[in-house]
């Protein structure tokens, strides 16, 4: 059953911040715990770890100096939807997350998106008042077995080329 969910907690960057990383909504699990990429299996903070030969955070305070350390911001493409449980799928009634203000607050060069709905979303609400290149990169949630985590982390290597 769907159900109208706030996004519940802001983005994470700084004046420094050089990437934006869009996810489309906050999981069930990511919601309990008011940060992102909260499933145990998301593999979001693996795949970024192994990319700058780092530990993997645990905490959410240890998350959020991590992603200031590495220039990374992080936010959704949504604010506000009518949602089931964590699926992206059954998104409906979207309300657009404001990132014009993470971009004016940074030096954010790139946009990633994390998965082909966040790509898509942002695509139909963000990109034409964004000056930016974006990509989309395959997403690091646990439903997309398609993806090995070193396939994950083959594909998003990308991000490398702006940190």
């Amino acid at each position: 059953m769907l159900q109208h969910v706030e996004h519940g907690f802001g983005p994470v960057y700084d004046k420094e911040s050089r990437i934006l990383i869009l996810g489309s909504f906050p999981s069930v699990k990511s919601r309990e715990q008011a940060f992102y990429y909260g499933h145990p299996q998301n593999r979001f903070w693996k795949v970024l770890a192994v990319l700058t030969d780092t530990e993997v955070p645990q905490t959410v305070e240890e998350k959020k100096v991590w992603l200031r350390a590495h220039y990374i911001a992080v936010y959704d493409v949504i604010e506000s939807c009518d949602i089931e449980g964590s699926s992206d799928s059954s998104i409906r009634n979207v309300v657009p997350a404001d990132i014009e203000r993470i971009l004016e607050e940074s030096k954010v060069q790139h946009i990633f998106t994390n998965g082909k709905t966040a790509g898509k979303l942002y695509r139909r609400y963000q990109e034409k008042s964004c000056d930016l290149p974006m990509t989309e990169l395959p997403s690091t949630s646990p439903a997309n077995a398609a993806y090995t985590l070193d396939k994950l982390i083959a594909a998003w290597q990308t991000i490398k080329d702006y940190l």
